[in-house]
């Protein structure tokens, strides 16, 4: 299946926050700081133990985890005193490769001769307790100037909260914006009609629960969500009076790159938005500067600011396009077996007609979740 959402448990010493992350590239190091460092970590050691250390370092902090496992259980121990000094000059070597000094180092080993150091220049954003303040950054920035930064990092350190939008900000921004006649972008047929988007959305999202997938998107009573493996995603939010914001973010967005790496002007994706347009039904992208789109349905039409087209965004919207891709991703998760019946699966939530038996005949195998599945449909209404 091709949707996802949910996240795999790494083990600490890994680092991710909205997917599994591949393992940093090993980088050329210096043999004899390297080697200094093994054996003090080694010292920790005792037969058929190994260890898996992470150290994150800035010019003004530091961070570490020392995890020592026997197969069977895993002790957080305090790493020597001597290693940080060692680790800041390891880091200062570092400095005069192209991409600048790494951000953290992942160190594991059996013994001294065999460990392995992974370094990590922030292709993927930082575990929780390796994320330091931004002024921790800027501070290294001042030391150690960079030509660029990761997009996340970049907008960490430079968004200060241009993409929020409180409703009291909401308020002002719409009356302007009507005051100077500024209106929205329609953006006609790129969208399918929100009722048709939400019911989709449902059947999908049934389809992923009922495969016990922990990937796809879900649907809540207002509010639909997906998270992809590779970081795009999406929000829909189901508002009073017919309304609608699907909103999200693309991994490493070429817009925001060039907003907080090259001092472009960040695109004013609110430009002509009503003032119901606002942040606590905004993709949660938008609070770390991260939001790439957001369209907003007002009964009739969707609309946009200066948001990508929907075309560029498409990785991080499940496939509520048409008809026949919500058909395809019900079929696909029953690995075809759904038959016709796939099709009036979908049929029936786009007209709020599914019962149990249809759904039952729809998804079929051995240990289909059909209760979850079936009350991801009654939050959708779809339910006859």
């Amino acid at each position: 299946m091709s949707q996802d959402n949910s996240t795999t448990e790494l083990p600490d010493v890994g680092f991710t926050l909205a997917g599994p992350s591949p393992a940093p590239e090993p980088t050329q190091r210096p043999k004899d700081l390297t080697g200094r460092i093994a054996d003090e970590l080694a010292a920790l050691l005792s037969n058929g133990r190994r260890l898996d250390a992470a150290f994150a370092l800035t010019v003004s902090d530091e961070a570490a985890q020392v995890v020592v496992s026997d197969g069977q259980q895993a002790l957080l121990v305090r790493p020597p005193a001597a290693i940080l000094p060692m680790l800041r000059e390891l880091r200062h070597q570092s400095a005069e490769s192209d991409d600048g000094p790494w951000w953290r180092v992942l160190i594991s080993l059996t013994h001294a001769a065999d460990a392995r150091f992974e370094y990590d220049f922030g292709s993927e954003p930082f575990p929780g307790d390796h994320l330091f303040p931004r002024q921790a950054y800027l501070a290294d920035m001042g030391t150690y100037p960079r030509k660029r930064l990761p997009v996340w990092l970049a907008a960490y350190v430079g968004h200060e909260e241009r993409q929020t939008r409180p409703p009291g900000i909401a308020t002002v921004q719409a009356s302007t914006d009507n005051a100077s006649g500024t209106a929205p972008t329609p953006i006609g047929a790129a969208l399918p009609p929100f009722p048709m988007m939400w019911a989709r959305w449902g059947v999908i999202s049934a389809a992923f629960v009922a495969a016990n997938s922990p990937w796809g998107p879900r649907i809540s009573a207002a509010l639909g969500w997906f998270e992809s493996s590779t970081r795009d995603g999406s929000t829909l939010h189901r508002l009073p009076n017919g309304r609608a914001i699907l909103s999200g973010g693309v991994w490493d967005a070429p817009e925001l790159d060039a907003a907080y790496n090259d001092g472009e002007q960040l695109p004013q994706l609110y430009r002509g938005a009503p003032d119901w347009v606002a942040d606590p039904v905004l993709n949660p992208r938008a609070a770390n500067g991260l939001l790439s789109f957001c369209y907003w349905w007002d009964g009739s039409a969707w609309y946009c600011g200066e948001s990508p087209s929907v075309e560029q965004v498409g990785a991080a919207i499940p496939g509520i396009w048409s008809s026949d891709t919500a058909v395809d991703i019900v079929a696909d998760s029953t690995e075809g077996r759904s038959g016709a019946w796939a099709a009036a699966l979908v049929a029936a939530a786009e007209t709020g007609t599914v019962t149990r038996t249809l759904l039952t005949r729809a998804f079929v195998g051995e240990g289909v979740d059909l209760d979850n599945a079936y009350y991801q449909l009654i939050l959708a209404g779809v339910v006859n």
